[in-house]
């Protein structure tokens, strides 16, 4: 994402009809808007600055927003933010999304911070697996190599003078990821400007040595700073383009993390007044003042630079706000010498287009390319229309549109008018070779700790890049400008906000298991749907499942036709087991004039992003194992959102959801068990007025199964009928022996004998936000504990409460039942089977 990228909004709809090869439209509004022009200035006061620095941490929100709208807004830095992982382990306040999806949706929160405070958005591939107590655990789980490969790789692409790193790289107090992040950077300083370390990137990239490494010391951390070459800066003020504070600007971008819950979060108090930032060096020359002590941030340190920051200094210097077209021979001027300039680093080709888009502004240049549908199958027409206005009165002539992928470009030749829009339609073929959509870091299976991704030139990105570009061309005072582009469609939404959709591509049918896994008992045979959804009217083909050789699927394939767009049709295979209990992938396939289609389709929506679209396997984890379940039907409150009650009916349970808006007894008679979801009392407002309810249908006979909640922000402080405390405690090793307490327990004996081979396979973690403190009625279960650490006898508590059952668990079921997990489906049978 293009610092303070300039971007224009055509008034053109999107719902055209391609049939006329020339629209003249009626004019638009004056150009320009005041704002307007102050961000135009602002841009060549960035654009005259080289000064550039490179923030490090490891997830989504661990940067320091308000450092990164001072350099970016403030100092006009080239400024950017590298977040190693995509915060993938993380818990979800907004909705379902868990690991990968919620990956997917933390990315975007990032874009939409970066859009508010200025700096460019960086990722590395590494997973994050949840939290780490050790940094060695998590090098190991990355792979440190690769790790470090992707920071030198972001350095070399980025070139910042100034690396800082947001934790320390002394061990203790913080997740082992965020001291991992620091380690990898101090190691990627010395190792980026090296040609022989990571040679298989300098065919694209060059080596570059940044002048220094500091560590932005924050509050809880500063008693680590030992006192050797120490600089603070002065980063308040205010933004000079909108005269909002920094602070303000922080806060607004920090906002963007909603599904981390911090949808509300405001700047700090000082407004724009002070505060300062602290940084130690790590590595590289000492600093005195500043943080770019030493360094020439100016044209003079490219090789004939020194005349184009002159020329930027007069185009600042005779800017009118009032006519920003005044500065296009000028601008010209520099762009033909900036062209001449044989540098050729990506700091350079990145400033030309960065003038390139100055230039636009100053012309108030707008150009669309516009779709009437933004799904389409490879192979298919692409009707476009693509479309151009000037709003000044300079001469611009359209001269052509290019089209890379296909190595085509439709000459035209048009002189523009000012405010009159002219257009003209294409048809082109979208190649058959198009991959579908689906974020490159999730196209092959990678590892617990690391992505998998074949092109090297995605590495670093954080998104993939356009489906179909487009280069718009037009010809100014002698010169070729060459604007990119791509298609869009525009629609408007309810509240009349026009909404912006880029081209996807999709299979002409979407498959998808009904249930994401299938529980056999070994040797017996199970019943498993498959749900097929046209895209694309008369789909024709034939279905069929793919499995291991030790498992059957009958019949071996079925025929479908779906005549129509959305239509919908659900399919019936009998999967048998084999004898012994096993695990296996399940994929869903569809043939279609030759071409086979093995894609599910899912969407990531919510308001403060774009929407995504996603295209994963359509697959589905069957699994053979003994379970036995005496807990038949189960009440299912829902928490911040979790696949719980899906994993419940594979277990055979007839479930009901209930509401906590009003509980009653006649709702909970002739359930076995209640379960409530994850960070229920986190997140439900009603929860506290309705224990009553909950707690009198346990004293009656019920089992009520509380997961998970995060000790900070609970709705009421009551969880349990009886005192419980929640803390932090939590272990992070997956594989972590498991002692038994209570041995004798029904928990670990009925109807399933529980044995340490039912804690083998977990992901993840064992467990989270452990009570640490609990009335004598509760008998802990079990007891784990990270390397190091002493035991948590936490995880597990089971209370007798009247003639029911109340059991609490931080045990992460919600992660491990969607897993396929089979050790945790037979331990939490015992759970809902709890008196039965």
């Amino acid at each position: 994402m293009k610092s303070r990228r300039l971007r224009f909004i055509s008034a053109l709809s999107c719902g055209l009809l391609f049939t006329s090869s020339l629209v003249a439209q009626s004019p638009n509004a004056d150009f320009p808007a005041p704002e307007s022009s102050q961000a135009i200035l602002h841009d060549l006061q960035s654009f005259r600055q080289m000064g550039s620095v490179l923030y490090i941490a490891a997830h989504p929100d661990d940067e320091n927003s308000q450092l990164l709208a001072y350099l970016a807004r403030g100092q006009d830095y080239r400024t950017a933010y590298l977040s190693l992982t995509r915060g993938d382990g993380g818990q979800n306040v907004l909705g379902p999304e868990f690991g990968e999806k919620l990956g997917v949706a933390r990315t975007q929160e990032l874009l939409a911070a970066r859009g508010v405070d200025g700096a460019r958005q960086f990722f590395g591939r590494e997973v994050d697996f949840g939290f780490s107590k050790d940094y060695r655990e998590t090098l190991n789980i990355w792979d440190k190599q690769g790790a470090l490969s992707d920071v030198v790789r972001v350095i070399r692409i980025f070139r910042p003078d100034v690396l800082i790193t947001r934790f320390s790289p002394i061990p203790g107090g913080t997740h082992g990821h965020h001291t991992a992040s620091a380690i990898l950077a101090v190691e990627a300083f010395k190792l980026a400007g090296d040609p022989t370390a990571f040679p298989e990137q300098l065919g694209e990239l060059k080596p570059w040595q940044p002048t220094r490494i500091l560590w932005n010391g924050s509050g809880f951390e500063r008693n680590k700073v030992s006192g050797t070459n120490e600089v603070s800066i002065e980063a308040g003020g205010k933004d000079p383009v909108t005269g909002e504070s920094f602070s303000d600007i922080a806060g607004r971008s920090r906002s963007m993390h909603k599904t981390q819950g911090f949808g509300a979060f405001r700047g700090s108090r000082s407004g724009g007044g002070s505060r300062e930032e602290h940084f130690q060096l790590l590595g590289g020359s000492p600093v005195t003042n500043d943080i770019l002590d030493g360094v020439d941030t100016t044209w003079n340190r490219v090789p004939g630079g020194a005349e184009i920051g002159k020329l930027a200094d007069a185009v600042i210097a005779q800017f009118d706000v009032q006519n920003p077209s005044a500065s296009v021979p000028a601008l010209l001027e520099l762009r033909g010498k900036l062209a001449a300039l044989s540098a050729d680093d990506s700091v350079t080709a990145e400033k030309r287009a960065q003038l390139d888009r100055i230039l636009q502004a100053c012309l108030g240049l707008e150009v669309e390319t516009a779709i009437s549908r933004a799904e389409v199958v490879p192979g298919e027409m692409l009707r476009m229309r693509h479309s151009a206005v000037v709003h000044s009165s300079v001469p611009v002539r359209w001269v052509s549109v290019r089209y890379p992928e296909i190595k085509r470009e439709i000459i035209k030749g048009f002189d523009l008018r000012p405010n009159r829009s002219k257009s003209w339609d294409s048809t082109q073929t979208l190649p058959a070779r198009t991959p579908l959509t689906q974020p490159y870091w999730l196209r092959e299976e990678g590892t617990p700790g690391m992505f998998r991704v074949d092109d090297p030139s995605l590495i670093s990105r954080a998104e993939n890049p356009p489906v179909y570009p487009i280069e718009q061309v037009f010809e100014v005072g002698g010169q070729t400008l060459v604007i990119p582009d791509e298609p869009v469609q525009v629609t408007t939404d309810m509240a009349g906000n026009n909404v912006r959709r880029y081209l996807d591509v999709i299979p002409p049918v979407s498959l998808h298991f009904v249930s994401d896994i299938a529980l056999l008992t070994p040797g017996t045979s199970h019943p498993v749907e498959v749900e097929i959804t046209a895209s694309r009217a008369n789909s024709i083909g034939t279905l069929r499942l793919d499995a291991p050789d030790d498992w059957k699927v009958s019949p071996a394939e079925q025929s479908f036709h779906l005549a129509t767009v959305g239509e919908r049709a659900r399919f019936e295979f009998t999967l048998t087991a084999p004898p012994q209990s096993t695990s296996a992938k399940i994929i869903a396939t569809a043939e279609i004039n030759g071409v086979w289609y093995r894609n599910d389709r899912e969407e990531i929506s919510y308001p403060h992003i774009p929407r995504q679209l996603l295209q994963p396997l359509a697959s589905l984890k069957a699994i053979s194992l003994d379970l036995a379940n005496r807990g038949h039907t189960v009440g299912y409150l829902p928490g911040a959102g979790d696949s719980v009650a899906e994993n419940l009916r594979q277990m055979g349970c007839a479930v009901t959801m209930l509401d906590d808006k009003n509980l009653t007894p006649e709702q909970l008679r002739g359930l076995d068990a209640v379960v409530i979801g994850v960070r229920a009392f986190n997140v439900r407002t009603n929860l506290a007025s309705q224990l009553p309810a909950l707690f009198d249908y346990v004293e009656n006979g019920g089992t009520m199964i509380a997961q998970y909640n995060r000790p900070d922000g609970l709705k009421t402080s009551r969880v349990a009928p009886y005192d419980l405390h929640l803390s932090g405690d939590r272990v992070t090793d997956e594989t972590a022996a498991v002692t038994f307490l209570a041995p004798d327990n029904p928990v670990l004996n009925t109807p399933n004998k529980i044995t340490e081979a039912d804690f083998a396979g977990w992901v993840q973690e064992r467990g989270i936000y452990f009570p640490n403190q609990w009335d004598d009625h509760f008998t802990a279960i079990l007891a784990c504990h990270d390397p190091g650490e002493s035991p948590l006898d936490g995880g597990l508590l089971v209370a007798q409460y009247g003639k029911g059952y109340f059991v609490y668990t931080g045990l992460v079921f919600f992660r491990e039942l969607p897993a396929g997990v089979p050790g945790a489906y037979r331990l939490f049978a015992n759970l809902i089977s709890l008196g039965k």
